[in-house]
């Protein structure tokens, strides 16, 4: 059998259409080894780990059940949900984790191959893709505890829950276009990273998380512009079957993201090469 013979040059970074059209079939071609990074890392992940996989769900369940205590003790008083609020803050930090691990896992999982990425030439997006099926991992057990909650606290499963599927793409979409965009500089400056989550922190109280947004006042104004909003409500009506309040608003930001998504995977692609031979120097 004839070797193959590849040559590797300089990639012209003007033909924007020949880019994408590569990146695209390098998406493809290298989907075999995006599986294999990510059964690698999911592995690595719980191997050392007393409550192995179980890790995935106690940061929600946590952040839920603080909720839920300060709400029965009548700490604090909030609006009314429409659902049980176990549900409606458990459905919340749920929703919010997969969004911040969505954003998050394209400079995750390019910072962790920087090794790899300095020796081996590879298609750099295979770790865009590892990072998508770890989360897809991740999310499974999730959203079976989200099952079972919505049968405990009497929710049931409605006809809308069918989309939330579709729903629940959307959200990665969303996370995995800020996560594009911040990849580059998140590897040229460790703070990015730190900055990220600390601004994530506070954001989540500008969004239905763990409460309903306020009848009135600036919080009701910041919360129904936060793009975030949209997306966490919409995915929530569709799980406990309300009437989704904001489902323009949620066609309008997963429209924006597509764009901005193929913008995000051209930038991953022609400044990926750069950072690593800059890391490498």
């Amino acid at each position: 059998m004839a070797l193959e013979t590849k040559i590797y040059q300089k990639e012209n970074n003007t033909n924007i259409a020949k880019l994408l059209k590569d990146s695209i079939k390098d998406i493809y071609n290298s989907r075999f080894l995006s599986k294999q990074l990510a059964v690698r890392d999911i592995k690595a992940q719980y191997r050392q780990s007393f409550l192995g996989i179980i890790w995935a769900f106690i940061t929600p369940l946590t952040t839920a059940f603080v909720w839920i205590f300060l709400n029965l003790t009548g700490t604090i008083r909030l609006t009314d949900t429409g659902i049980p609020y176990p549900v409606y803050a458990f459905s919340g930090t749920l929703l919010w984790s997969i969004i911040k691990e969505a954003i998050d896992a394209p400079m995750s999982s390019t910072t962790a191959a920087k090794g790899l990425l300095s020796k081996i030439n590879f298609p750099k997006e295979a770790l865009l893709v590892s990072g998508i099926y770890k989360l897809l991992f991740n999310s499974l057990v999730k959203i079976i505890i989200l099952l079972v909650f919505l049968v405990v606290f009497g929710v049931g499963f409605h006809s809308s829950l069918l989309l939330f599927p579709f729903a629940f793409l959307g959200a990665i979409l969303f996370g995995t276009t800020i996560g594009l965009f911040i990849t580059p500089i998140g590897m040229l400056y460790n703070d990015i990273k730190k900055i990220i989550s600390l601004g994530l922190g506070f954001l989540m109280y500008a969004t239905p998380v763990v409460y309903a947004i306020p009848k009135e006042g600036l919080m009701k104004t910041l919360m129904e512009l936060n793009p975030f909003t949209p997306i966490i409500s919409t995915t929530r009506a569709f799980i406990v079957g309300q009437s989704p309040e904001y489902l323009a608003y949620y066609g309008w930001v997963l429209a924006v993201c597509i764009p901005l998504l193929v913008v995000g995977l051209l930038l991953y692609r022609i400044s990926i090469p750069i950072l690593v031979e800059r890391m490498s120097a």
